[in-house]
C-alpha cells in the first residue's frame, strides 16, 4: 500500500535540515518543556512528528482519492476534478476532502463557482464536495453565501464519504466494509514494510551535536543568523 511506505518515508527522511526548513520556534518549545515539565528531548520528537503528520495528511488525501481507480464507473482524472462518477445514467464530478474544516471562505467560494460552471456545462451532471470527515453522515444542496447572494442547487451536493460510496455503489455499508478491510490490510503490510524501513528519529542527536545543552542548541538553530548567534 502506498501511503504506508510514505508514512514511512517521510519518517526516514526527515531530519535537522528538515525539522528546521520553516524555521522552528525555540521560545515556544522551551516553554513546553519548563511550564509542562516535560523532557526537553520529548518536546523535539513532540515537534518533528507534529511536522511529519503535515505530509502524513497529504499521503492520507491520495490515498482516499486512489482507491476510487478500483470502484466500476469512477475514474481519477491527472488534473481537474478529483474524481469522477459515469455511470451512463448519472455523472458526478467531485471535489474530496478529507476533513470538512479544511476549507477557508475563499476556498469554498471557488470551488462552488467551479461546480455552478460545471452544471451550466453540462445540464445532466452534479456536482458534489465529498467530505471524508464530515460533522455527519449527509447528501444535501450545498447552499452557499458569495458576495451577498446567497445560492442553492439541487446538483450542487455536500456529501459525506460514507453516503457518497452509497450513491456510487448501491451498497449502503460499502465505506465501513472499506474501512474494516484498511485495518486487516495494515496490519499485514505494516508488519513486512517496517522491515526495510529505518525510522529512527536523528533530529534530537543532531542538536546534541550543535550545542550539548539542548536548549541552547535550539536556539542557535533557530536564530544563527540572529546578532548573538551568528558571531
Amino acid at each position: 500500500m502506498e501511503v504506508v511506505d510514505k508514512y514511512l518515508r517521510n519518517k526516514k527522511i526527515f531530519g535537522i535540515l528538515e525539522f528546521n526548513a520553516n524555521i522552528i520556534d525555540p521560545i515556544k518549545i522551551t516553554l513546553d518543556s519548563k511550564i509542562y515539565g516535560k523532557d526537553i528531548c520529548d518536546v523535539v520528537n513532540e515537534e518533528v512528528h507534529r511536522q511529519i503528520d503535515k505530509s502524513n495528511n497529504n499521503a492520507i488525501g491520495y490515498l482516499h482519492q486512489d482507491i476510487f481507480q478500483y470502484i466500476d464507473n469512477c475514474q481519477v482524472p491527472k488534473k481537474g476534478f478529483d474524481v469522477v462518477f459515469d455511470d451512463g445514467k448519472r455523472r458526478i464530478f467531485v471535489e474530496l476532502k478529507n476533513k470538512h474544516n479544511t476549507m477557508n471562505s475563499s476556498s469554498a467560494s471557488k470551488t462552488y463557482e467551479r461546480f455552478r460552471k460545471k452544471i451550466k456545462e453540462d445540464e445532466n451532471c452534479v456536482c458534489a464536495l465529498v467530505e471524508v470527515i464530515a460533522v455527519r453522515s449527509q447528501n444535501i444542496p450545498w447552499k452557499m453565501k458569495i458576495d451577498g447572494n446567497t445560492y442553492l442547487d439541487e446538483r450542487i451536493r455536500r456529501i459525506s464519504i460514507d453516503q457518497f460510496y452509497e450513491l456510487i455503489t448501491n451498497d449502503k455499508y460499502a465505506f465501513y466494509k472499506l474501512c474494516q478491510r484498511i485495518i486487516e490490510l495494515l496490519d499485514e503490510i505494516v508488519v513486512d514494510r517496517k522491515k526495510n524501513f529505518s525510522i529512527d528519529n536523528e533530529v534530537v542527536n543532531s542538536l546534541k551535536k550543535i550545542d550539548l545543552d539542548p536548549y541552547k542548541a535550539l536556539f542557535k538553530l533557530a536564530f544563527s543568523k540572529y546578532m548573538g548567534w551568528k558571531e
